[in-house]
């Protein structure tokens, strides 16, 4: 009923809104992607309290293709920078790691949503339906700043990997050699190109109209 979903909406809000700062903050690298996990299931979550069902489940499959994705290039740069998590001690990976930093790169901008890739497809319709069932300006405004953060996070942890100089030991091995690490992560980016696309096509037959002032349909892009 009506109480139940204005509970989960502002469970799924706040989950968003913390497990997204809380990234911000956070050193470890296997930690942050958890945590952006977190904050996607709370957008799953958000749109369940909407009403959407279809929709949560089209973003949970999309997002599990680029997480499993993100997970992968993660454990490839753990391993190779002798087993250390902290991203303190990471920078300058994209020398090294060069197919892992491209990969990684595009899983991240696929959680941002960026258009074309397979985030953006679920996490964008969420958002402009979200806007059109409007809840009130707070609601909106606390989506909008969740979709920052998610942003914030993502930048952050590609500055500190791969730009820059590194920090770390004095060892690092090239494990893009091994074609058993490396042929998962090649096959689950070029999914997470295709994917948002021929999922929708597959989820929903018809396409979703969706009438909005052009500032909120920018909203998104613009956030």
């Amino acid at each position: 009923g009506e109480p139940d979903s204005a509970l989960l909406l502002f469970i799924s809000v706040m989950t968003m809104f913390m497990s997204g700062v809380v990234a911000i903050f956070e050193y470890d690298l296997k930690k942050i992607i958890a945590l952006s996990t977190l904050s996607q299931l709370g957008m799953m979550m958000f749109s369940i309290s909407l009403g959407l069902f279809e929709l949560a489940f089209f973003h949970l499959l999309t997002h599990a293709l680029f997480k499993a994705l993100l997970f992968l290039c993660a454990g490839i740069l753990i391993h190779g920078v002798s087993n250390t998590q902290d991203i303190r001690s990471f920078g300058g990976l994209s020398l090294n790691f060069p197919l892992v930093t491209v990969c990684m790169n595009l899983a991240n901008l696929s959680l941002c949503g960026v258009p074309f890739l397979a985030g953006f497809y679920s996490k964008d319709l969420i958002v402009e339906l979200a806007c059109q069932y409007s809840w009130g300006v707070f609601i909106l405004c606390m989506m909008f700043i969740c979709l920052s953060l998610t942003v914030l996070y993502s930048v952050r942890l590609t500055y500190l990997s791969f730009v820059g100089v590194y920090n770390g030991g004095p060892s690092i091995s090239v494990c893009e050699s091994d074609h058993s690490l490396i042929g998962p992560v090649v096959i689950l980016s070029f999914v997470s190109l295709i994917s948002g696309p021929i999922l929708s096509w597959l989820s929903f037959p018809a396409p979703v109209l969706i009438f909005l002032p052009a500032f909120l349909k920018w909203a998104a892009l613009l956030f």
